[in-house]
């Protein structure tokens, strides 16, 4: 009997312990669920207030009909939750142009097989032979329908951005039996890279020569002549009146959500780029236009020698979105209309913004723009620059750190051939570091500054 009680009481114990560690196992699984769906939930809630508080998209581009909002508005609920952020607009890089091409869907989404475009050759027998044909097209076609540049009789060079094709204009005007280096020269400010890219290879063909202005070197010489200019916006002619020179002109942002288009650009050598005229600077891949055989054949071989050609993949790209491009120009489908009109209204409304925390702040000026007729827009309007050159007034005398001290990155004038009260700006920032941007502009007080730092 007690035999018998000792087993059954065993087996007891065995049943008891087997529920228990089951009981164990499902409570604590049961708890892990519960703490999982408890935090997705929480998430939700939390991207849900985030939604609701930031401003949609649309709402910040209506900002513009409206005057600078007051210290205790919208600009104080940005600052108090992101006065401690830094926006960078150093760099002219133009992701505003996202917008416009989310809302393009697949219109210029282009599919690339595996097999395809894997010679070094595009069109062996052209003098550009690493051009793709298709480019070349689109190039021409777009330039006939915004009529901003003259394109008969001339010769396409295509390069990994323009700054290649700068180097390549340099490379084919440079004489191989000079004595010494050509001088190269522009008139300030200029753009900053140009010092940079003239000496990084301290080439004993041309040599950076400084300031156009101040230039009076005899012999030959290249000027180069950027309009609408980088970094002040205004539309340049050359300055040098000397002989023996040769003009470069960099038309990169002779495009209508900048400047009026008044005529068709016609000068012998023109350099472009898909990065300032359409935004996708990530293709790097820009043209030149050139009159003269001979300089075009030099480029093409100082591009063959520097990486033998340039991608297809982004050519083809590239010609996809030009396409799209002329195409929303012919048939505009949506309400923004085409890639011109929703980046002239967007640059619009953004200088309005400027101008008004400019006046509001009061420690600043900006450039003065006349108005222009525009032969594509049909329409007369001042110059909206990609950048914007910013002058602090006295008793400032470092913009550039004045304005990092607010948490706000800027290229200081030092670096175009002029003094530190100046700063170039990005206009090109997506719409939320814009917004931002221009509502700390616009609380900025030289006491309270001068206190931070």
């Amino acid at each position: 009997m007690v035999r018998l009680f000792s087993v059954f009481s065993l087996r007891n114990l065995l049943v008891l312990s087997v529920a228990l560690n089951v009981s164990l196992i499902l409570r604590v699984l049961y708890e892990k669920e519960s703490r999982v769906i408890s935090g997705l939930s929480l998430d939700n809630s939390r991207e849900a207030l985030r939604t609701d508080s930031m401003p949609s998209e649309a709402h910040a581009t209506e900002r513009e009909h409206l005057s600078m909002p007051s210290s205790s508005s919208s600009s104080s609920s940005v600052d108090s939750n992101g006065r401690d952020r830094v926006i960078n607009l150093d760099h002219g890089d133009p992701t505003m142009y996202e917008r416009y091409w989310q809302q393009t869907g697949d219109k210029s989404t282009i599919l690339i097989p595996g097999w395809q475009s894997m010679s070094y050759f595009s069109d062996a027998g052209s003098l550009c032979w690493f051009l793709e044909p298709e480019f070349a097209k689109e190039i021409i076609r777009l330039h006939k329908i915004v009529g901003n540049a003259v394109t008969e009789d001339r010769y396409i060079v295509v390069g990994t951005g323009s700054t290649q094709l700068y180097q390549a204009v340099l490379y084919a005007l440079s004489p191989l039996d000079a004595v010494e280096p050509l001088s190269v020269v522009s008139a300030s400010p200029y753009y900053s890279s140009y010092p940079l890219i003239t000496d990084c290879l301290k080439s004993g063909l041309y040599k950076w020569a400084g300031d156009a202005q101040s230039f009076n070197k005899e012999g030959p010489y290249i000027e180069l002549v950027t309009s609408p200019n980088n970094p002040d916006g205004y539309v340049r002619q050359s300055v040098v009146n000397k002989s023996g020179g040769i003009l470069v002109h960099d038309l990169a942002y002779y495009w209508p959500q900048y400047s009026p288009i008044a005529a068709a650009a016609d000068h012998d050598i023109m350099l472009f780029t898909v990065s300032k005229s359409t935004g996708h600077a990530g293709m790097r891949v820009g043209w030149a236009l050139v009159k003269d055989e001979e300089v075009a054949k030099k480029m093409v071989k100082y591009v063959e020698l520097n990486t033998i050609g340039v991608s297809k993949d982004s050519q083809l790209r590239a010609a996809k979105v030009l396409q799209v491009v002329t195409d929303g120009c012919k048939y505009p489908t949506s309400e923004e209309g085409s890639l011109f009109d929703f980046a002239a209204h967007l640059m619009e409304e953004r200088w309005k913004l400027l101008r008004a925390a400019v006046r509001q702040s009061g420690l600043f000026t900006l450039p003065e723009f006349p108005p222009g007729s525009c032969r594509f827009l049909n329409i007369s309007f001042a110059p909206r620059p990609a950048f914007a050159w910013l002058k602090c007034e006295a008793p400032i005398e470092d913009c550039e750190a004045f304005l990092r001290s607010n948490n706000i990155l800027t290229r200081s004038g030092i670096h175009f051939g002029v003094g530190p009260q100046y700063v170039r700006i990005s206009m090109l920032d997506r719409d939320e570091n814009y917004d931002v941007f221009v509502d700390r502009l616009s609380t900025i007080h030289l006491r309270q500054s001068m206190q931070g730092r």
